[in-house]
């Protein structure tokens, strides 16, 4: 009984590290635009829209930020091998990680921009000076979180896993979890927020970005600034559950039927999921209708 106590709040604190850390992730990929909407970022020099949008995506949100956490832990593993004490070998750990995402961020902003210099899309240093920090800041803490929730794990849930394949498993999960749910704030909500709400983006309207705000153009930080209200927050509430909800089953479930209770618990999961996702599907369709007028459908 008193493993299970244990083990539920470990779980509960897991679960909190990972809620700040998909907050964390979601704002720096807003702010370094490393989500889908980035493909419009890219585009819209060659469409004659020249733009301030700190474009430093070098993969996708997932690839990079298993790197990055796999990086964070195989540091603070190498120290905690050393005997070092374990918050101080996950912050060593951290600043590594995040000093190579700082490289990565900066030669990606470089290289992306010399390669639309046909377009006439300018370097803009102020850029680099001004967000490099920024995303490394917001990345540090979340290479923290996950780091630290992965030594959790570790060594309070005694997973087989090794440190480093934890950080990379669930730095995968992480810029999974982001990519999904905040990118679309960060898309639809700002950088073409001039559409119609559901009505997609029109091939006249390619590399068409939002690129003034209200003092003049809009910088990524503007950015940042407005998914932090909303898709950083979501973004966090979505990873938070995945880790709470994946422990929670295994810890209650997992000496259940021989280890197969917790793997029947996690499909009644996704099961209810679906059939939550379809059902909030269906009412929006049924209370906001199509996405067009049915007389411009008609025409």
């Amino acid at each position: 009984m008193e493993e299970i106590v244990l083990g539920i709040g470990i779980t509960a604190l897991a679960g909190a590290l990972a809620t700040v850390a998909g907050a964390a992730e979601d704002t720096e990929s807003d702010i370094g635009s490393q989500g889908d909407p980035n493909s419009q970022v890219q585009l819209a020099p060659q469409m004659g829209y020249i733009h301030r949008i700190f474009n430093k995506a070098v993969s996708g949100e997932p690839p990079a930020y298993g790197l990055w956490c796999a990086i964070g832990a195989g540091v603070a593993w190498a120290f905690l091998q050393l005997n070092y004490n374990p918050a101080l070998a996950i912050i060593l750990g951290s600043i590594v990680a995040v000093f190579i995402q700082g490289i990565y961020c900066t030669s990606g902003y470089l290289g992306r921009t010399a390669s639309l210099a046909k377009f006439k899309q300018p370097v803009y240093i102020d850029i680099i000076k001004s967000l490099t920090s920024v995303t490394m800041a917001h990345a540090f803490v979340a290479i923290f979180c996950t780091t630290a929730m992965c030594y959790l794990m570790a060594t309070a849930l005694h997973h087989p896993f090794a440190l480093p394949l934890l950080g990379l498993i669930w730095g995968i999960a992480l810029g999974a979890a982001g990519s999904a749910t905040g990118n679309p704030f960060y898309g639809k909500e700002r950088q073409y927020q001039n559409q119609k709400f559901g009505a997609g983006v029109p091939i006249s309207a390619s590399g068409n970005i939002i690129r003034y705000a209200e003092g003049g153009q809009r910088s990524s930080l503007d950015n940042g600034w407005f998914t932090t209200k909303f898709a950083g927050p979501a973004s966090g509430i979505c990873f938070g559950l995945i880790v709470f909800l994946e422990l929670w089953r295994t810890i209650l479930f997992e000496t259940s039927l021989g280890g197969w209770g917790a793997i029947i618990v996690g499909i009644i999961l996704i099961l209810v999921f679906t059939f939550i996702d379809r059902w909030i599907e269906v009412w929006g369709r049924k209370n906001y209708g199509p996405y067009t007028e049915a007389e411009e459908a008609s025409s």
